[in-house]
């Protein structure tokens, strides 16, 4: 799976449900989260793979955006307890996936061969984020774990998934909080040498 694109930038989770956990990040010492209309949270399915060409009609204006940020909110709550080897209370999640309706589609493809893709009806909030609903639900199953890390900077929220062949990956950004870190100890190797 590429990692999903946000403003022309590499999002870090390398996972949609990590990725949507990181719709809420620092920014100057606060928290600010990036979704804060239905248009946002539609610009972010159309990122993961989950385009919606318009919201039903009978979907209460913001009432996405609040379903996002429950569903966002629980796989937090459910991430954060598995990584801590803690039990996780699927109830929530269990609720958004009892909503989904689906069937898979038999779909050709330019060179004559054919493909399955799933289809969901999304007649309601919930509905619409069953996609991100059922890949959640996946990654608790049968996610690694030892591979799903909160970047180590102590000021970033920020998680992915590790898929690097070394497994060490630290940061979840290179370019922002590796390269923070660099400078820092660069700084600090200079100072303890004067």
């Amino acid at each position: 799976m590429e990692p999903l694109e946000h403003d022309g930038t590499p999002m870090p989770g390398d996972h949609p449900a990590l990725d949507i956990l990181n719709t809420v990040s620092r920014v100057d010492g606060e928290l600010v989260d990036s979704l804060q209309s239905d248009g946002d949270v539609l610009r972010w399915l159309a990122r993961a793979g989950w385009p919606i060409e318009q919201k039903p009609a009978n979907v209460r204006s913001s009432s996405l955006l609040h379903a996002t940020r429950i569903l966002r909110e629980t796989i937090r709550s459910l991430v954060e307890r598995r990584k801590a080897g803690k039990r996780a209370e699927v109830g929530s999640l269990n609720a958004f996936l009892a909503t989904a309706q689906s069937h898979l589609e038999v779909v050709p493809n330019r060179d004559g061969s054919l493909q399955l893709k799933r289809q969901w009806k999304r007649l309601t909030p919930e509905q619409m984020l069953a996609p991100l609903a059922e890949c959640a639900a996946e990654l608790l199953v049968t996610g690694d774990f030892n591979l799903i890390r909160r970047c180590e900077d102590a000021e970033c929220v920020l998680w992915f998934y590790d898929r690097t062949k070394s497994h060490h990956r630290r940061w979840c950004s290179m370019a922002t909080c590796g390269n923070r870190h660099k400078v820092a100890a660069f700084r600090k190797r200079q100072q303890s040498g004067s």
